[in-house]
């Protein structure tokens, strides 16, 4: 009762403060990106300004696989409540197997492109798989920590429908709502309770992820994931380090900055990632082998999921990516593809600007750290069926 009623007088006051502390999913190494967590209603935001393109005119659509572009479409599409892309998902359901040509085909005929904005930033996430311990041992020094009982995390919209899809995190303190610890300070808290332990560097990337699989010696498996933040805003270390020459500036992909905190494990490397304050906790679970559940509450498609930010896109709807000059070494020239929206991120903020979802374990997550291109995006739209030609 105590807390209900310190919350009610002071829904004003939050409501501004989370005007400022919009949450949502936690930013990548390389780049900011989503975490995978439970549904969340789509939200409706204002059409963008948009430009018609031709399919013929949509960059890499002669190249692209459209049997998988559709399955894609066909897994993903059933999120949205928007009455025009739900009636065809469900008749993209009902085609039965089609080949290449028929797939594009259908495609062509139900979608209409309109290009999105000016040109934005693709960058990339990924589902780590790391080494874990069930006591602190050796360098597995980092607990996982469950979220804790006093953190509280606040839906805005329920106080005023102006900020629906925005929540704020905090606890409560003599009375009076107030933001949570910092990095810092909780990792100068105790452990009793850890859900296992990590090595340092790799618990933050699991962090930034928002998911992973913890593997234990005996070779049994848990699935560790999003269960709360401490809403403190993300800052990415990729701009600390490069400011302070520990990387140069085309060599912070996502490995390299892993490697460089492994390197320099203890005082020096929690010294660069206090640099970000934003906490993650977690909960853990069997590991069941499939993709992480992203906002949108279905698994993500690797390859094919986009985080996206929700006052621009809604879930559910279906882009083409079009991105290229990569900014960091070793990155694939160019992404383009037709990918879902189908998950969130907290630094993921724009109209264009998405985060590609690249699957499970190492090989993933090397992709996942080199993604920095320059982003054009488009939206297909379904054509009304009573503006369709028999």
């Amino acid at each position: 009762m105590r807390l209900a009623r310190s919350l009610g007088a002071l829904a004003a006051a939050l409501a501004l403060f989370g005007c400022a502390t919009p949450q949502g999913s936690a930013p990548g190494p390389a780049g900011p990106h989503p975490v995978a967590q439970g549904p969340v209603s789509p939200l409706a935001p204002p059409a963008p300004e948009t430009r018609t393109v031709a399919f013929a005119d949509l960059p890499g659509w002669d190249q692209e696989d459209h049997v998988a572009a559709l399955a894609a479409f066909q897994t993903g599409c059933g999120v949205s409540r928007e009455s025009a892309l739900h009636a065809l998902c469900q008749r993209a359901r009902e085609t039965g197997i089609l080949d290449e040509t028929e797939a594009r085909g259908f495609l062509e005929a139900n979608f209409r492109v309109e290009r999105v904005g000016e040109e934005g930033l693709l960058t990339a996430y990924f589902a780590p798989q790391y080494q874990a311990r069930e006591h602190r041992q050796g360098p597995y020094t980092a607990p996982v920590r469950a979220k804790p009982a006093d953190l509280v995390m606040l839906d805005l919209g329920l106080f005023d429908a102006g900020l629906a899809g925005k929540k704020v995190s905090g606890h409560v303190v003599d009375g009076k709502f107030a933001p949570y610890y910092d990095r810092a300070a909780i990792e100068a808290a105790p452990a009793p309770h850890a859900l296992a332990w990590m090595k340092p560097e790799d618990l933050f990337v699991m962090q930034i992820q928002g998911s992973g699989v913890l593997t234990f010696p005996d070779g049994h498996k848990l699935k560790a994931t999003f269960n709360g933040s401490n809403g403190k805003p993300f800052v990415g270390i990729a701009q600390v380090m490069r400011d302070k020459g520990l990387l140069t500036d085309n060599d912070t992909s996502g490995e390299a900055i892993r490697a460089w905190l492994a390197d320099h494990r203890g005082p020096d490397a929690d010294a660069i990632m206090q640099q970000n304050p934003r906490y993650v906790f977690f909960k853990i679970g069997p590991d069941d082998g499939r993709d992480p559940v992203g906002a949108a509450g279905v698994a993500l498609l690797p390859g094919r999921a986009l985080a996206v930010d929700p006052s621009k896109h809604a879930l559910g709807r279906v882009y083409w990516i079009d991105a290229s000059a990569p900014a960091l070494t070793g990155a694939f020239p160019t992404y383009r593809r037709l990918a879902m929206a189908l998950d969130t991120g907290g630094a993921i903020k724009g109209l264009v600007r998405a985060d590609l979802y690249t699957g499970i374990g190492a090989e993933a997550g090397v992709e996942a750290g080199r993604v920095r291109h320059r982003l054009r995006l488009y939206e297909l739209q379904p054509i009304d069926a009573d503006l369709q030609t028999p």
